[in-house]
């Protein structure tokens, strides 16, 4: 997996990701605690509404900056992402109301939102390879439990120097720190489309292949199933751990840590296991996990307890999230690559906008036990409309018409309008093959 590291661009993009997430980890620690000291037992409340202000950014923000961007250079705007988010978490350590805390949230996740979708979509025109791209989306899942299990561990021992405030210079340092890297190499130039598309018309065609790809539509089931579980660790760790078990903030770093653990053997594991098993196979394994993760989590009632079953939420978070690159790249050509990208990140991300509130809001209101009750409950709904958009029998590309595009469009310019393309109209295909 190591050895796509030997690509200079792309070691460091991965190196820009892997210091960004370490700070991003540091301020998710703090922005729990700092939640804690300004609500105390309302803690959760106010994570669910600042996660839910994130998830809003990103729902909006994501495809509109994806077609405004498609005429700026890459690096150009992921550079400048970064320093208004290194900016923002600056500002984040001097606020002494909850409200100021939800407008800087707003400005740091809108940043993210258009820098994500953009940093992502540069990866397979940076490995054009699917076996290295697998690799790719391996080590980039690894990064993510990376920074669930060192980010905690880091913010363990910065706390025993010094306050929550201090975790933030961290985010700052990972931000500044991702920037230069970006800065420090050429980015492939995107594809471009030869067809004049207003930005209303670019920021929604990422959509409407979702929309027509029967694979798509199974993922966009699974991004709620994903967000459910998730939301429950991200909102609720530190009021279960501080607040039932009357643990130390330490001890939520340990929790945080292990739901990372769980997640980087999975990411480990997946490369392999991709070759002998269909992503569909893979990503619905993962979901199952994360539902039973829930279950297994209603008679948690100390930390020896949580810790093993936040690590198998882990497993499956990282098991059902993982191939979502191999479906994105499989699933279009290069032009329309960054919308699609942007589309998945803001339609998973709406799944995160019911669950944050919803995982916080309820563990306030009726306790943790109900909480769990529902989260399962809805995420094995949400399962079952996946299992049935997402056909077993899953080819990677189709055969079909192209009415919609005009006579100068490439395809129809090579070969007619008979063309064998990445994705499926499905006003043009009733049903799928069988």
């Amino acid at each position: 997996m190591l050895d796509i590291l030997k690509h200079r661009t792309y070691r460091h993009l991965f190196l820009a990701q892997v210091v960004a997430l370490l700070g991003t980890g540091l301020a998710t620690v703090a922005l729990s605690l700092m939640a804690f000291e300004l609500a105390a037992d309302d803690a959760g409340q106010v994570m669910g509404t600042a996660m839910a202000i994130k998830m809003v950014a990103y729902v909006l923000i994501a495809p509109l900056a994806s077609a405004l961007a498609e005429n700026i250079p890459r690096r150009v705007m992921l550079v400048a992402l970064d320093l208004v988010r290194a900016a923002t978490a600056l500002a984040l350590p001097f606020v002494t109301e909850v409200w100021e805390v939800y407008v800087l949230i707003a400005v740091l996740q809108s940043a993210s939102a258009a820098f994500t979708p953009t940093f992502q979509s540069t990866i397979p025109d940076t490995l054009p390879n699917e076996d290295d791209y697998t690799k790719a989306l391996s080590l980039s899942r690894l990064a993510y439990d990376l920074e669930n299990l060192i980010s905690p561990a880091l913010a363990a021992l910065i706390l025993l120097a010094t306050s929550w405030q201090g975790l933030f210079a961290g985010t700052v340092i990972g931000f500044v720190a991702s920037a230069l890297l970006v800065v420090s190499v050429a980015m492939p130039v995107a594809e471009k489309s030869t067809e004049h598309r207003g930005v209303y018309d670019r920021a929604r065609r990422g959509f409407r292949i979702f929309a027509a790809t029967p694979r798509l539509r199974g993922l966009m089931a699974l991004n709620l199933v994903v967000s459910l579980p998730g939301a429950m660790v991200i909102v609720n760790t530190v009021v279960l751990v501080q607040g039932e078990f009357g643990l130390t903030e330490q001890h939520t770093a340990m929790a945080f840590a292990a739901f990372g653990a769980g997640s980087m053997l999975a990411a480990l594991a997946l490369p392999r296991l991709l070759k002998r098993w269909q992503d569909r196979q893979v990503m619905l394994t993962g979901a199952g996990i994360l539902i039973s993760g829930l279950v297994l989590a209603l008679p948690v009632h100390s930390l020896g307890w949580l810790l093993p079953v936040w690590a198998w939420l882990g497993v499956g978070f990282s098991t059902a999230q993982t191939p979502v690159g191999r479906l994105l790249t499989r699933s279009s050509h290069g032009e329309d690559r960054p919308a699609l990208f942007a589309a998945q990140f803001s339609l998973s991300h709406a799944g995160w906008l019911v669950a944050y509130p919803l995982a916080g809001w309820l563990g306030s209101v009726v306790g943790m036990q109900i909480t769990l009750l529902v989260l399962a409950g809805l995420a094995l709904l949400a399962l079952v409309p996946a299992f049935k958009l997402w056909p077993a029998n899953d080819p990677s590309e189709l055969q079909h018409w192209h009415d919609d595009l005009s006579d100068d469009h490439p395809h129809t310019a090579m070969s007619g309008r008979r063309h064998v393309h990445p994705y499926v109209i499905d006003s043009l295909h009733p049903r799928w093959p069988d």
